[in-house]
């Protein structure tokens, strides 16, 4: 097993992709003096300024534009990048000749022994690894919010900073990677059918979640959907204490009208009243994970109280764009998996104008067909995807096809009605027409700001356009 000792100086080690966390790794390792690679399949132009810099000034050879065997043969121990797939065939034959392969999270976790908050889940991930990181510092406590989102692991150790507790969003290809990883509290959120151009099935990819909870202990804590019927079908696998948050009676956290009740370890039993914008499905249940991980390590219920009241929900996550004569537009650009999707819908109160599709993810979207017979008054594909998705819905809905996000959003506005809803929910990867979501996101946010801008957010009555009225969502961002 390879501990924080094994990376002493003149150690091989190489580093495969030089994004943020991969340049993380590589200059953690450089301080305990390792011998140092980094290969990388695409050109060195793409890293930004202080990285390059950072590479011309330091002993590492440098293999971009594609990956060698020999770079891969020569290491003692490879790292890789959550974006590098594990079955690539360098690191295929470089496990075969026994070298050892960890990502960048697993090497990080190495060279610290503060406790650790891991949340993990197909959806909401980031909502609740960042709502557990704004409760613990409501009471006052000096927290690390990283992993996934924002700051590599890797770069926090190597900063020198303190904290009370790391609290880590981990994706399954981080989880893959991880050899000894052992959070304290570890969140299984929920899981659906994702990333499935990645895993040989959805069971594979559920067993990658499940791996989260594979090194805790019994006084460890796992918190687990317990309205989920993949994570109930493994409660047997999880070794440590289980938590469960969900609808039923029996669950430790659940909602009751838009109260959480809250049952502790010892049997005391709590009551939070749920913010507006936290009330409905899915934040009441990000809620619930939320509580029950942080009152595990101690937060005052008080200071639970005060961060929910204070928290922002992220952008690109259910979040209300605006509203033009009477119809809501919501911006769900993050939903990049049919779960994401079918948690969106199920929380619309309202008929819905979907806009979605992207780049498959090899999803069946036949799973929301329900979600889309009931809510959906017109589904408006764009993307790679458009076809498939056009035939899986075909008798469910009405569907339009668009080139464009500003030709979707325009498609939207004709047909919707004040007291509707236009959402953008693509249950798709975005990459085959943006950068990521992000980008995506904002496309739909112009297009939105276009129409109010011109006074087209509905079509002309009578050679006047209708006053735009606010309204409040029923459905607040995830």
């Amino acid at each position: 097993m390879i501990d924080a000792d094994f990376f002493s100086k003149d150690k091989k080690v190489l580093v495969v992709g030089a994004g943020r966390s991969g340049m993380a790794a590589l200059r953690l390792l450089a301080q305990q003096g390792c011998q140092l690679a980094i290969s990388d399949g695409g050109p060195l132009s793409r890293l930004g300024t202080a990285d390059q810099q950072w590479l011309a000034e330091h002993t590492v050879f440098q293999e971009f534009g594609g990956h060698d065997q020999k770079t891969f043969l020569w290491a003692q121990c490879i790292v890789v990048s959550p974006g590098v797939p594990l079955d690539v065939e360098e690191l295929v034959k470089a496990r075969a000749k026994g070298i050892t392969v960890i990502g960048e999270l697993e090497l990080g976790s190495l060279f610290t022994d503060i406790d650790i908050i891991a949340v993990t889940g197909t959806n909401g991930k980031t909502t609740v690894t960042s709502m557990i990181g704004d409760l613990l510092k409501a009471a006052g406590q000096q927290i690390f919010v990283g992993g996934n989102i924002g700051t590599p692991l890797s770069e926090f150790v190597l900063s020198g900073a303190r904290a009370d507790v790391l609290v880590l969003e981990v994706s399954s290809f981080q989880i893959d990677s991880a050899i000894s990883f052992h959070p304290h509290i570890a969140l299984l959120l929920n899981v659906s059918p994702d990333h499935l151009d990645r895993y040989a099935s959805y069971g594979a990819y559920i067993d990658s979640k499940m791996k989260i909870f594979s090194r805790q202990k019994r006084d460890d804590f796992a918190v687990i959907n317990g309205d989920d019927p993949q994570i109930k079908k493994r409660l047997a696998a999880i070794p440590s204490t289980i938590r469960a948050f969900g609808r039923k009676k029996s669950s430790h956290a659940r909602l009751v009208g838009t109260k959480a009740m809250v049952q502790l370890p010892k049997g005391a039993r709590e009551e939070y009243q749920l913010p507006y914008s936290l009330s409905t499905y899915p934040n009441s249940d990000n809620c619930l994970a939320a509580i029950v991980a942080v009152r595990l390590v101690g937060c005052p219920s008080q200071a639970i109280v005060k961060g929910l009241e204070a928290f922002k929900c992220l952008e690109h996550r259910l979040s209300h764009v605006g509203t033009i004569n009477g119809v809501a537009y919501v911006d769900d650009s993050k939903a990049t998996n049919i779960g994401a999707l079918q948690s969106a819908l199920a929380g619309m109160e309202k008929p819905v104008h979907l806009i979605a599709g992207g780049r498959d993810k090899g999803g069946d979207y036949q799973l929301v067909g329900h979600e889309m017979r009931t809510k959906v008054k017109n589904l408006i594909l764009i993307g790679e995807a458009a076809g498939k998705m056009a035939a899986a819905f075909a008798d469910c809905v009405e569907i339009k096809r668009a080139q464009t996000m500003d030709e979707a959003v325009a498609m939207a506005a004709l047909a919707a009605q004040p007291g509707e809803v236009v959402l953008l929910s693509p249950a798709c990867a975005s990459f085959d027409m943006f950068k990521g979501y992000a980008e995506r996101g904002k496309a739909f946010q112009e297009a939105v700001a276009a129409l109010q801008r011109d006074g087209s957010g509905r079509p002309q009555t009578g050679g006047r356009t209708l006053p735009a009225v606010e309204m409040r969502l029923t459905a607040p961002c995830e």
